[in-house]
């Protein structure tokens, strides 16, 4: 199936989770923030949510950092 991910065309396979999408790109959950369709998705849902057809996400993955 075909979804935009963070701007670009991207080809996943049907039923997917957010969660299994994440891991898919190698990202820890706790570490990131997920954007479906215009609406943030709560961590929580990262399991039960599906992935459809068409769908727009934006994953923000979280650096941290130190002091300079």
């Amino acid at each position: 199936m075909n979804i935009t991910l963070n701007g670009k065309n991207e080809q996943v396979r049907d039923g997917l989770s957010l969660f299994k999408l994440i891991e898919l790109f190698h990202l820890r959950p706790e570490r990131v923030a997920v954007e479906l369709n215009k609406k943030v998705i709560g961590r929580e849902e990262y399991t039960s949510r599906r992935v459809s057809e068409g769908d727009t996400i934006e994953i923000v993955h979280m650096v941290g950092g130190g002091a300079f």
